[in-house]
């Protein structure tokens, strides 16, 4: 393992978005909001709030434009949504946003199954969304990056080629997302630096899933590779609906305690993420994934017993 930077290391929540379009049930607004606000003071650099597709599509953020609306924005903390096309980014440039997010699958058959379209023709919309997007910043997420749930195994070189097209139509900074948990830590450390080498003034975030256990690993093999921004879940929910197999992103306050304890440069407030989550799993029907916020962090100590103390030699 390589020293641990100095850079800070800069935590995006998209637990709002990305986890609750899949909760099963919906959140309602006021409670959206209350959770958004609480996270906006946590030291979180970036929240995605929302999703601008049609309600149909995604009925449970159905309430996209109330819910941004009312939120209490805090200073230093960009906002940002998700688009899938023209008709997401007019409903975003109508609000008060800093960024949307535009997501294409490196893997057709994926893009076919979660957009209905070709990889060519996601670029076409993102290049007309770069051309009308007025102030708002893009960032353009390159979902199956590190493999596919239908085709399996994923080249680097398409990663790279795809993120070059990106580059090209406009965007202003990139994510890589492991969308199905595939990825292991040495092919995350890969992958992210041919990235990092290829675009290097151009911001790479990675977006990871714990599917198989190794959401944090990867996010620390990244952060070796030098990507300094990660996407995390608060309570670690979510999951693509289009990724068989797909389950929660690496937990928010799970990935921050391993940072913070590891020695990283992170200033987000652990104990206000575990009470979040605490929240969240309340207005759930489903326990949540995160680990932190039942075992505690690793400070956590438990009173002995009078027999032990005695065994000891410790007064009772």
């Amino acid at each position: 393992m390589n020293d641990v930077p100095n850079e800070v290391i800069r935590i995006q929540e998209v637990g709002m978005r990305d986890g609750l379009q899949s909760a099963g049930q919906f959140v309602e607004t006021a409670d959206k909001i209350r959770l958004l606000n609480q996270l906006s003071q946590t030291g979180l650099s970036k929240i995605e709030v929302t999703s601008f597709v049609s309600p149909k599509a995604v009925p449970l953020l159905a309430d996209a434009e109330n819910v941004l609306n009312a939120i209490e924005r805090a200073s230093g903390v960009t906002y940002s949504a998700l688009i899938p096309n023209i008709r997401g980014l007019e409903r975003a440039l109508a609000v008060d946003l800093d960024e949307v997010n535009v997501v294409m699958s490196v893997s057709n058959a994926h893009n076919m199954a979660n957009l209905r379209m070709t990889c060519e023709d996601s670029l076409n919309q993102f290049r007309e969304i770069c051309a009308n997007r007025g102030s708002l910043k893009v960032n353009g997420t390159l979902a199956t990056a590190f493999g596919c749930p239908f085709v399996g195994k994923v080249e680097p070189s398409s990663v790279l080629d795809w993120a070059k097209r990106y580059v090209d139509v406009g965007i202003d900074s990139l994510t890589l997302a492991d969308t199905v948990g595939t990825a292991t830590p040495h092919q995350i450390f890969d992958v992210c630096k041919q990235v990092l080498d290829a675009f290097p003034r151009t911001e790479v975030t990675l977006h990871l899933h714990n599917t198989r256990g190794l959401g944090i690993a990867n996010a620390l093999a990244g952060i070796d590779a030098g990507v300094r921004h990660l996407d995390a879940s608060i309570g670690g929910i979510g999951g693509c609906p289009y990724a068989p197999g797909a389950t929660g992103n690496v937990c928010t306050e799970d990935l921050v305690h391993a940072l913070i304890f590891d020695g990283y440069s992170c200033d987000v407030d652990l104990d206000a993420l575990v009470n979040i989550a605490g929240q969240l799993e309340d207005l759930l029907s489903d326990p949540l994934p995160g680990l932190v916020r039942h075992a505690g962090s690793k400070l956590t100590t438990h009173p002995m017993s009078d027999d032990l103390r005695c065994r000891l030699g410790l007064p009772a």
